[in-house]
């Protein structure tokens, strides 16, 4: 029992487990045990939808039982240590260390340190090559796999892609051996070496790299003949049968995204040379209206949500979406269901899509022009319309929205002061539209990020801003935006900065993240734990300075993350890169 533990700390009931629709599972008879884990807190975990498929798919399998974990904040850290107790599952209070296998969903790369965080509390050694047969085994999975090299040094076996399908290849695999494994007839390498056989597996221990005198990495190659050089990223090709977790989980404390999130489209239409989330998903697939609204029916009946949120890249690029709109606000008017979309184009709402929404709830719209000129959104590729943004925000005003949220980036290649100008006279144009139709002018949140030229993207050889040019372009806009109707969110840049660097970094930063840890580093992600002072430590006592992963790439260069397979060609990507020099 954990209630001891809970007495003094903040917000006990994220820790209890037990949610309404959570898996209850028989640990003691169960053939397979796995602990599925996010690396953040349970409020960022619970809000992500990739750990609820993975949930559910798991605890569908027979003689699997899956149970999940949560980066537990510093007072709930301290109060374990004190009591000198593991880490363990929400589900049955199992310690993590008596599982046979340890998941964990890497949705950012300022979790990284949470990541030895939770292996720490859960007894194990950080590293893979010090853990044995006695140990569960650590995999790895999410958006971050797309370059998982420099937390390679911690993980047994990454799964690069969409992990529905490849998780069940893995675990019946691992069940054949699991005897032979524990009663060590058979190696860590050689069981390692039979899992690598499943598609879309990467076990970084089977690989070797070589790097030059200069410290560029030159070669990657595989230990044995029988290992793939390149590793395929998986794919669930048949979306529309895919699992969803229908009997959606119910928190007991208020989570990021406390709604059920319905994906509706996996994969985007859209080529913007800056997008990793087009490569991760990569290719478009759409899930049937019948089948989403069918889904959505039991999602709500199941848990008793009253906000429904349409999920996907761009959701505004689903064929018919005016009409999945309708059907679904048809169904649900009389429930007081809020339906609510992400990100959304325009042309989206050239219609009724806006008005269909607001016979429910009048909520803000989100959008993502990326850029404040015409010029620079063209060598983006953003398709991005501005006749049809004023068009499309003049009707939801007379529908009754009151605020926008505006999403930019600074820090882009050829950006010039007129760019940054052409952010705040767009957002003030924006504003004043409202002005037209009711005589008062709307709200305009503007969330301003650094680009990021992230790996398997166009702009992966392109050299990132340094912080100082970050800082002179965040001081522009302060100093030149008058209105107090706009309002501008700034990202830190300093945690800009690392998420590049990790993004895009080799096996070198491994020993980086390890020293950055035992220095303290925690919640890398959150303002109130991030020291950007312990990362500088850290990469100064490695000996390697950070700058030069953030430096421009030739395009002959190995790349650490080359062999990876995201079915883009990297020939594709270089002549979108050329086409972005060449704007």
């Amino acid at each position: 029992m954990i209630e001891d533990l809970l007495v003094n700390v903040h917000r006990p009931a994220q820790y209890l487990g037990n949610e309404w629709n959570a898996a209850k599972g028989d640990f003691s008879s169960c053939v397979l045990s796995f602990a599925l884990g996010f690396p953040d807190l349970y409020e960022i975990g619970m809000s992500n939808l990739g750990l609820r498929i993975l949930y559910g798919v798991l605890n569908n399998m027979p003689g699997v039982v899956c149970e999940r974990f949560f980066a537990p904040e510093a007072d709930m850290e301290a109060s374990l240590k004190n009591s000198q107790r593991r880490l363990f599952s929400w589900e049955s209070n199992q310690e993590l260390i008596n599982f046979n296998i340890l998941g964990f969903s890497l949705g950012s790369e300022l979790n990284y340190t949470n990541v030895l965080s939770i292996l720490d509390l859960a007894g194990l050694p950080l590293e893979s090559r010090l853990r044995n047969q006695e140990y569960p085994l650590v995999i790895g999975g999410g958006p971050c796999t797309l370059n998982p090299e420099p937390m390679h040094e911690f993980f047994d076996l990454f799964i690069i892609g969409e992990a529905e399908e490849a998780i069940v290849e893995l675990l019946n695999l691992y069940r054949k051996y699991k005897d032979d494994y524990k009663a060590a007839r058979l190696t860590k390498e050689d069981l390692l070496r039979e899992l690598a056989q499943v598609e879309g597996v990467y076990v970084p221990a089977l690989y070797l790299t070589d790097y030059n005198p200069a410290g560029e990495l030159v070669n990657f190659s595989p230990r044995f003949p029988s290992l793939p050089l390149k590793i395929k990223k998986r794919i669930v090709s048949d979306f529309d049968s895919a699992y969803f977790p229908c009997n959606w989980m119910v928190p007991y404390v208020q989570t990021i995204h406390d709604r059920i999130s319905l994906e509706i489209m996996r994969g985007c239409p859209n080529r913007c040379r800056f997008c990793q989330a087009r490569s991760q998903y990569y290719p478009l697939r759409i899930r049937s209206k019948e089948k989403i609204v069918s889904l959505a029916k039991l999602s709500c009946a199941s848990s008793g949500y009253e906000e429904l949120s349409l999920a996907g890249l761009s959701v505004g690029d689903y064929p018919g979406i005016e009409t999945l709109v309708s059907d679904l606000t048809n169904n649900f008017s009389q429930q007081a269901v809020n339906l609510s979309l992400p990100s959304l184009k325009a042309k989206a709402l050239i219609g009724n899509v806006s008005t269909l929404i607001a016979k429910i709830k009048k909520t803000g719209l989100t959008f993502a022009p990326e850029a404040g000129t015409h010029r620079l959104r063209q060598a983006l590729a953003k398709d991005f319309s501005e006749e049809e943004f004023f068009q499309a925000i003049a009707q939801a005003y007379r529908s009754g929205y009151q605020h926008l949220k505006l999403y930019f980036l600074i820090g882009l290649s050829g950006e010039r002061q007129e760019d940054l100008q052409g952010i705040i006279d767009f957002a003030q144009a924006a504003s004043d539209e409202k002005r037209k139709i009711n005589g008062s002018a709307a709200q305009i949140n503007i969330s301003i990020n650094p680009l990021i030229p992230k790996p398997h993207t166009p702009l992966q050889w392109q050299k990132m801003d340094s912080l100082e040019a970050i800082r002179e372009k965040r001081d522009y806009l302060r100093s030149h935006c008058k209105n107090r109707r706009i309002k501008f969110n700034f990202h830190d840049f300093q945690m800009g900065f690392l998420e590049g660097v990790l993004s895009r970094g080799d096996r070198l930063l491994s020993k980086v993240i390890l020293a950055a840890y035992k220095k303290g580093a925690r919640f890398d992600a959150w303002s109130n734990y991030f020291s950007f002072t312990r990362w500088q430590e850290a990469f100064s006592e490695s000996g390697i300075n950070p700058q030069r992963y953030l430096d421009e790439k030739s395009t002959t260069a190995v790349l650490p993350w080359d062999f990876i397979d995201t079915g883009i060609a990297k020939e594709d990507l270089l002549m979108e890169f050329n086409k972005t020099i060449a704007s």
